[in-house]
């Protein structure tokens, strides 16, 4: 029946000229029904759904490919039945023969009727209703005849549809078709045009011998191939770059080891353990390499960890175990198995070769140094916010169904949590004695380019091991070539080229060098010749919901000297593209509105509220500086805590701060300078969800009198949310520490409360909230801290804190207005709190006037 139904697809093609299988060839039926589709660049790009039923494949031509919106109705044209080993294709038909064009492997799987009616009557009535489990086309599916005069008989049309269900994008149509990387070689259509990259991996047969129709492709056979023996070291399978992991399922999710990557064999008891590169290092890894004597005939794949205090992956703990020879302190990570016995697992799925890595590693649980990498089938988006939290580096993501290939592959893919690099030191600088920075490069044409210093991450521990290495390989004349080289400084001293550092950084200037970058260790397991800079990171080829991808035009920018990278990065939504605001939207108003930011913050500590992602992404709290920050960001130690705090005393640490998307910056209240005595006091106004904004302004402008009574001036600012503030500045001289000021605070907040319970509260119990007013004093304190004037707010719509006259504090009053696209026209025309530094007064006088005589009673029942 196959045959008769395969002459017009023999007729048309004449196979002394094209590559397309004859059909001929006998192929085993497959355990479920397979299917293809084909991007097809011949006359006009198409897609060609190929449907395996009855010993062929039905083929529809569909013109503007797959759609995942069930609003679309995509016209599926009926072609002639194509031979089942059509389904391994994928090449280039030639021109002049029938289809001439490039054919890539677009997507495969298995699918299956839905509902009470067969296939072939499905397809007789027209409703052909199915489900597809493929690489990128899934879920439930539906072709229908479209009713066409005689014309039609031969190349009926049809309409393909997506059904409703949880793989369904609506409004996002075409987002599979962006996708342009074959499923079988990972190659794009241009790349087959020109011949180049690897061949597709079998899907219908297993070699180009008869095979099983499943053998290599979701293969679940029991055993591998056959050898002779076991090599002695494969060349590792590499990581593509990737800024966020895919989300889509037939990925699993590791944690990204901070280490060395090597490879454990063991034959007849015998252990090696090899580095990334073949180097023999056994005798570095002793306690692993003694229990791995206990494993049958392997070869892992895996990673050398130490862990640090906390019980993370440290490659400073891995450097100091190493320089202290102690190799009781590492720990062998496997998480691929390569040969066991004699079978080479290479081609068989991941998922099947990672089942018996656990099951040999399960048989002698006597091994702590040798453990095995569990993985998660979670969302990768989730994974990799969890890694986030966790602090760990990143995580890989890998295809289940995928074999072992050596060399970058698109199937293994890693996201970091935050960027690394590997760089070559050329130079560094010393002062008294100690490493001051390191001068590094990456190689281009065989020549060391120079990217840049790395000016921290040297502690103790490390210089000790890292001077004499420098000492020991200094030299008179620079190692780097280029334009771009550095010059001779007195302290520059210059090396040869031969040491590989790790380095973390947060990116590259549009220049091509390195910012703020932080040291963490030296890679002795790479030659220095092999280090280039790694390929800019594209997004995972993956369908990605949320949030959206940056645009593909996204170069950095400068603002007074500060790289802004990816500046079209979306960190407000808006409403519209034209109320969106990117980080260097965020950037412009930090320097437009700076001279107006900076006394409200400068000389106090911050912290900074960050949303790498935006609005609606992950967000944490900023409070100590870290290693690797803008050196325009300032770094303050404060009494009782040794770790420095962050302080932003200029325009361009405000501009900084855009760069690692500060969208809220929260200053203490301290003198300038002096973080344990009060500078101002502030009154939070926090109503309840079901009060009209008019009670605020009522209450705002009843603190302004009671402060007035006490001889204190007063300002107010909505806070970029509900409520507003009342910030009270005070006079440095004969200023009063914060336990007298927060107790004064409280004074006027419950006399407040006292005198009108019915409005207001000083107390945060939220039961008790209800139709009233919060009164928190709970700001002033040492450690407390209130959104800074004019910082945007982390909500939905762009806010910001504005200074507001106290004449504009009445009836009507819309906080609202006030936002990063606004609030600079607004101070242009007015100029609020203009009297701010005049105005200060003393708290102690205030005090004073507070519980003198005549208040002494009322202040006691408070």
């Amino acid at each position: 029946m196959a045959k008769k139904a395969l002459s017009a697809y023999r007729a048309k093609r004449d196979f002394s000229k094209t590559r397309e299988p004859s059909g001929e060839q006998a192929v085993a039926p497959g355990a479920r029904l397979r299917f293809v589709v084909q991007k097809h660049d011949a006359r006009r790009l198409h897609y060609d759904l190929r449907l395996e039923l009855d010993g062929v494949f039905k083929s529809w031509a569909v013109t503007r490919g797959p759609s995942v919106d069930p609003k679309d109705k995509r016209l599926a044209v009926e072609v002639e039945d194509h031979p089942i080993d059509y389904g391994d294709f994928e090449g280039t038909i030639p021109a002049g023969e029938y289809g001439g064009g490039t054919v890539q492997l677009w997507d495969r799987g298995y699918w299956q009727v839905e509902g009470a009616l067969s296939a072939e009557r499905a397809l007789a009535k027209g409703d052909l209703k199915f489900t597809l489990e493929g690489e990128r086309m899934k879920g439930s599916w539906v072709l229908v005849r479209i009713r066409g005069n005689a014309r039609d008989a031969k190349r009926p049309p049809w309409l393909l549809i997506k059904h409703r269900d949880a793989y369904a994008m609506p409004g996002e149509g075409d987002a599979l078709l962006h996708e342009d990387r074959s499923v079988a070689s990972d190659r794009t259509l241009e790349e087959i045009r020109q011949g180049r990259g690897s061949e597709p991996k079998p899907f219908i047969v297993a070699t180009r011998k008869r095979g099983r129709a499943d053998a290599v492709w979701h293969s679940k056979s029991a055993s591998g191939a056959r050898v002779s023996q076991i090599p002695s070291f494969v060349e590792p399978q590499l990581c593509r770059a990737v800024d966020m992991p895919p989300a889509t399922q037939g990925f699993v999710h590791e944690v990204k080891l901070d280490g060395y990557r090597a490879q454990l064999r063991v034959v007849a008891g015998e252990p090696s353990i090899r580095t990334r590169t073949g180097l023999d290092w056994t005798g570095k890894f002793g306690t692993i390499a003694k229990e791995a004597r206990s494993l049958e005939d392997c070869l892992i794949d895996g990673e050398i960890v130490a862990s640090n205090s906390e019980g993370l992956p440290s490659f400073a703990a891995l450097q100091a175990a190493l320089a202290a020879d102690n190799s009781a302190e590492l720990v062998f990570y496997a998480f691929d198995l390569l040969f066991l016995g004699r079978e080479d697992l290479r081609n068989l799925p991941l998922e099947f070769r990672k089942e018996r890595l656990e099951s040999l590693l399960a048989s002698n649980a006597k091994r702590p140094h040798i453990r095995y990498v569990a993985h998660l089938k979670s969302n990768g988006h989730e994974v990799f916010a969890s890694a986030k939290s966790m602090r760990l580096e990143g995580i890989v993501s890998k295809k289940l169904d995928a074999p072992y290939r050596s060399g970058r592959s698109g199937s293994w893919m890693k996201a970091k949590t935050r960027p690394g690099e590997e760089v070559v030191v050329g130079g560094w600088t010393s002062e008294r004695g100690a490493v001051r920075s390191l001068l590094v490069g990456v190689y281009e044409d065989d020549r060391l380019r120079y990217v840049g210093r790395v000016g921290t991450g040297f502690g103790q521990s490390i210089v000790r091991v890292l001077s004499p290495k420098l000492e020991a390989l200094t030299r008179t004349t620079s190692p780097f070539a280029g334009a771009n080289a550095p010059k001779k400084e007195a302290s520059v001293r210059w090396l040869e080229p031969k040491l590989v550092a790790e380095i973390e950084f947060a990116g590259w200037t549009d220049t091509g060098m390195i910012r703020e970058a932080a040291y963490k260790g030296l890679r002795e397991d790479k030659p220095a010749a092999e280090v280039v800079r790694e390929t800019d990171r594209p997004r995972a080829r993956e369908v990605v919901r949320s949030p959206p991808p940056p645009p593909a035009k996204n170069s950095a920018s400068q603002i007074r000297g500060v790289t802004i990278s990816s500046p079209t990065k979306v960190l407000w939504p808006g409403e519209d593209k034209e109320h969106a605001v990117t980080k260097l939207d965020l950037a412009r108003y930090y320097e437009a509105l700076g001279d107006w930011i900076l006394p409200y913050i400068i000389g106090r500590p911050c912290s900074l509220v960050r949303m790498p992602d935006g609005v609606g992404g992950e967000q944490f709290f900023q409070r100590h500086a870290a290693a690797g920050m803008s050196e325009h960001i300032s770094q303050v130690t404060v009494r009782g805590d040794k770790a420095p705090y962050v302080q932003i005393d200029r325009i361009e640490g405000l501009v900084a701060a855009a760069q690692i998307a500060t969208l809220e910056v929260h200053p203490w209240n301290c003198v300038p300078e002096q973080p344990e005595v009060a500078g101002r006091l502030v009154f939070d106004l926090d109503p309840a969800e079901d009060l009209a904004f008019e009670a605020v302004v009522e209450a705002a402008l009843e603190i302004r009198e009671r402060l007035q009574a006490v001889g204190l001036e007063s300002f107010c600012k909505t806070t970029g949310g509900k409520g507003l503030h009342v910030v009270t500045p005070l006079v440095a001289k004969g200023a009063v520490e914060w336990p007298i000021a927060k107790n004064f605070a409280h004074i006027i907040c419950a006399q407040m409360a006292a005198d009108s319970p019915q409005k207001y509260l000083d107390n945060m119990s939220k039961s008790r909230r209800v139709g009233k007013i919060f009164l928190d004093y709970l700001r002033n304190d040492r450690l407390s801290t209130a959104v800074a004037l004019l910082s945007p707010r982390a909500r939905p719509i762009p806010t910001v804190s504005m200074p507001i006259d106290w004449k504009a504090v009445r009836k009507g009053l819309n906080a609202r207005q006030y936002t990063v696209h606004t609030a600079g026209a607004v101070l242009k025309k007015q100029k609020p709190w203009q009297d701010y530094a005049r105005a200060a007064r003393s708290l102690a006088a205030a005090i004073r006037i507070l519980t003198g005589p005549a208040k002494r009673k009322k202040a006691s029942t408070a």
